[in-house]
């Protein structure tokens, strides 16, 4: 039984909440870097507004489509050989900040790996649904893990480790979750862990950016840099913080402090109170989105929905365990808060896409 606009509230608050903090946020820490670069404070918030208007929009029209889209076989592999066109049609166009992780049309860019994040939650969980009486056979899971091969290759060469390490990784969720055997999630780490260890050795800068992440004091003003202005704004924030746009490591201390590195200037200006309710309303995300799951009418719903739960706090934890030197440097954003409207929007979409499968209710049969 389907009754719209009968969606999980926690879920769509909490999102709005996260939304709303990350606008306030993305202002105060890009305004004076905004001005410096293009001569308007607001250039950030009005980008970042834009990518907000167009992911409630997408949000809300998501919400409202009765018919099961993500359980369509048209819709899962048409939507995922469209992830694979950007991305190749990114690995083709300019590279921005030599990497080849966009494509710019209509003086807009987009960044063509986020598409295929959502493209491997949905491809992995139609199939397993699929082939639920067959996961003994590791053949019945060939086509998705080909596809993730696929897909895995393609990001490296743009190149983007981070993203290809979240994809893999949200690939055997999949699969433990859907009732894969050990063995399945074996092979699979057997499979594609060395790609990434290839990848990283083949690479001097990415093998550079791991051994200053274990000792950043090495390389205080080069690569170490980054990490050590990051722990210097959340410590110097205290409990409650300096206040709001009082951040002095977003002076052109702190690289990237709107975008990848943002959490530090919440905790330097909101404090230890700020990171913390930033933190717990991602498990309260956690929390509902495996709550959808749990009560999803079919089993392909349940696996969608618990996918892309996961899919939005994973990327949220690697984040903020970045910014706090747990994690090497790997230009994940915070959802919903760090500037970037492919981010923002495709996030905004994953949520609609959750809240849709929050509004199919089992309907329960009347004894006789």
């Amino acid at each position: 039984m389907f009754k719209v606009f009968d969606f999980d509230k926690t879920l769509f608050l909490v999102t709005v909440i996260l939304v709303l903090g990350g606008t306030i946020m993305v202002y105060s820490s890009s305004a004076i870097v905004a001005e410096e670069k293009f001569g308007n404070s607001f250039y950030f918030l009005i980008n970042h507004i834009i990518g907000l208007i167009l992911g409630f929009a997408i949000l809300f029209l998501v919400i409202k489509i009765k018919y099961p889209f993500y359980k369509s076989p048209i819709f899962v592999y048409f939507f995922f050989l469209i992830s694979i066109f950007l991305i190749i049609l990114s690995l083709i166009s300019p590279p921005i900040n030599q990497a080849h992780r966009w494509i710019r049309f209509f003086g807009l860019s987009f960044q063509s790996s986020e598409l295929a994040k959502i493209s491997i939650v949905l491809l992995f969980a139609y199939h397993l649904d699929k082939k639920r009486e067959k996961l003994h056979d590791f053949l019945s899971l060939s086509l998705p893990l080909v596809a993730l091969l696929i897909v895995s290759l393609l990001v490296i060469r743009q190149p983007d480790l981070g993203t290809t390490a979240i994809l893999i990784f949200i690939g055997g969720l999949m699969l433990f979750i859907g009732g894969a055997r050990l063995r399945h999630l074996i092979s699979l780490n057997l499979i594609f862990i060395p790609i990434l260890i290839i990848s990283i050795l083949k690479t001097s800068y990415q093998l550079k950016r791991l051994t200053y992440f274990l000792n950043p004091e090495q390389d205080p003003f080069g690569k170490g840099f980054q990490i050590i202005q990051s722990l210097i704004a959340i410590g110097s924030g205290g409990i409650l913080g300096k206040g709001m746009g009082e951040s002095t490591q977003k002076l052109f201390f702190l690289p990237y402090g709107y975008t990848d590195f943002i959490f530090p200037i919440i905790g330097e200006e909101l404090g230890l109170v700020g990171a913390v309710t930033v933190l717990v309303l991602f498990f309260v995300f956690l929390w509902r989105g495996i709550a959808i799951s749990r009560k999803a009418p079919d089993l392909c719903s349940q696996l969608v929905s618990a996918g892309l739960t996961f899919l939005i706090v994973t990327q949220a934890l690697i984040n903020i365990s970045m910014t706090l030197g747990l994690l090497p440097p790997k230009g994940i954003p915070l959802p919903f808060i760090s500037f970037g409207r492919s981010s923002l929007v495709c996030n905004l979409f994953i949520v609609g896409i959750i809240l849709n499968i929050s509004q199919r209710k089992v309907v329960k049969k009347l004894k006789k």
